[in-house]
């Protein structure tokens, strides 16, 4: 080859590169216009601010290996997002792979529909990995199946409602999610799969007064679909709170039977027969749940609140009885101690808006065990320093600024002249207390306390505070941690405030 052949080789390989970029660059802008248009989990806004619990990985591929074939791939998308949160964007396309697999195997009849959401993460994927040419590819799947609807990129589908309401009511989006099974029952009604979603949404939004639902819908979820043995249990803890016990415990039992290792069954079994107070059961199959998802904060929570009952029976059962039993007593509440440590470890925060107030607060309970005297002092200082990290964590989910705006002053870096300061302070707080209506007044004494080394008084003081503020919750959470005279200061303060306009 001559010089005047390689120099043209190179400028034809040079155009070609040019070209490419440009189509490259064309491509990446004409899908920055479309990917927010496809139905799937990258424009679900499942999460607030793409956080994502710490167990929900654990939680959908235990759903993988316990739930029918034909729901798989609504876990496997789900997971695929959760994968690429994580960076594991290769890990995301081998999930989208098995969902892919499972759809055209399991919903032949409908394979196109279903797959409209796989697709529509692929594209997002393959984007966020810079592949421009393969989203397109998946993008042009997407527009040909939509392409005889007014908008080419999606469509209104019950089918598309569903796989959506299934994620977000794994995500915790219980509302959206019923909305969603609503929709889709709308187009076809009796659907025992969309009847499923509808119903189990609804129990999870049942702790809101104004949302109270019918029995009847889950007995019609049920008599559709009585393979979902989900389902069952949750109809059996519905028919619990309406004196029918006996009913609801035939319908847990065969649950078990036909489920013995599927986790949501078992957990909401073991709820069930903590509420009956066969404390034993509910014990043994919250810790057989826990071996399928070892992080899980909640059935720790679950587990040590059990054990703190059982420890409560022996002593109410009489002075005798309790001290005939004092060894198996303190083990019981050991145990209850280790568990409600292990969900702490794990993130539960008992005080969190969008826990479950009423049930979670027995955390609370379980820490009080802690400050028995008969405990050795090494060990009581380490459950109070635990102690008062959960509540200083609860107290900043209910009020964030205004303690952000105290601890700017509160740095752990003091010099020694601040720390006799505060030493000063909290004496001076001892012998005279700030009035219980200054705003903060109760967590501005804890924050001394606690910097004075003086933990017990630190918890007292952050629990007044956490009472005051939760005070007018529906749940009752505030006069667990308040007075009679406090609760009657608080409503007074309440009141005069209830003119004032809120930020």
């Amino acid at each position: 080859m001559n010089k005047l052949e390689i120099k043209s080789a190179w400028t034809l390989a040079f155009q070609n590169c040019k070209e490419t970029a440009i189509m490259s660059e064309n491509t990446k802008n004409s899908l920055e216009k479309i990917l927010p248009q496809l139905k799937c989990h990258f424009t679900w806004n499942l999460f607030k601010g793409e956080s994502v619990p710490s167990d929900l990985e654990d939680r959908v591929c235990n759903q993988i290996k316990c739930l029918n074939t034909e729901f798989k791939a609504t876990m496997y998308n789900l997971l695929a997002y959760i994968k690429h949160l994580d960076g594991q964007n290769e890990a995301a396309l081998e999930c989208l792979q098995q969902a892919e697999d499972f759809i055209q195997r399991e919903h032949a009849g409908q394979t196109e529909i279903r797959s409209l959401v796989t697709w529509g993460n692929y594209a997002w994927v393959y984007y966020h990995m810079g592949r421009f040419s393969e989203a397109q590819i998946y993008v042009d799947k997407v527009k040909q199946s939509c392409k005889k609807f007014s908008n080419p990129y999606s469509l209104e589908s019950p089918e598309l409602d569903c796989e959506e309401g299934w994620t977000r009511l794994k995500c915790g989006r219980n509302e959206r999610a019923k909305m969603c099974f609503e929709k889709a029952l709308e187009e076809k009604p009796g659907n025992p799969e969309f009847a499923s979603g509808l119903a189990i949404a609804m129990y999870c939004l049942d702790n809101n007064p104004q949302k109270q639902w019918s029995v009847d819908a889950f007995k019609e979820a049920v008599d559709l679909n009585p393979d979902n043995q989900y389902v069952k249990v949750l109809l059996a803890l519905k028919l619990q709170t309406m004196n029918k016990e006996a009913e609801g415990e035939q319908l847990v039992e065969e649950a078990l039977e036909k489920a013995p290792c599927q986790t949501d069954v078992l957990r909401s079994a073991a709820k069930f027969y903590r509420k009956k107070g066969d404390l034993d059961k509910a014990i043994e199959l919250f810790l057989k749940a826990l071996e399928s998802i070892p992080n899980n904060a909640y059935l720790c929570h679950q587990i040590g609140c059990c054990y703190k009952a059982k420890a409560r029976q022996i002593q109410n059962a009489g002075e005798s009885e309790a001290r005939a039993n004092r060894e198996k007593i303190e083990e019981l509440q050991q145990c209850a101690l280790d568990y409600l440590n292990k969900a702490r470890e794990r993130g539960l925060n008992p005080l969190n808006p969008d826990s479950n107030l009423p049930e979670l607060l027995e955390a609370e309970e379980c820490y009080q065990i802690s400050f028995s005297k008969e405990l050795p002092h090494a060990e009581r200082q380490q459950l109070l320093q635990g102690h008062c990290h959960s509540l200083e964590r609860g107290r900043e989910s209910a009020d964030t600024t205004t303690v952000q705006q105290h601890l700017q002053g509160l740095s752990i870096s003091k010099t020694s002249t601040e720390k006799g300061e505060m030493k000063q302070q909290a004496q001076n707080t001892a012998e005279n207390p700030l009035p219980q209506n200054v705003p903060n007044s109760w967590y501005r004494q804890g924050l001394i306390h606690k910097q004075n080394g003086d933990l017990q008084q630190a918890t007292k003081c952050y629990e007044k505070e956490l009472g005051r503020l939760l005070r007018d919750v529906p749940s009752g959470i505030g006069s667990l941690l308040l007075s009679a005279s406090e609760l009657e200061e608080g409503s007074e303060e309440t009141s005069q405030g209830a003119g004032k306009s809120n930020p």
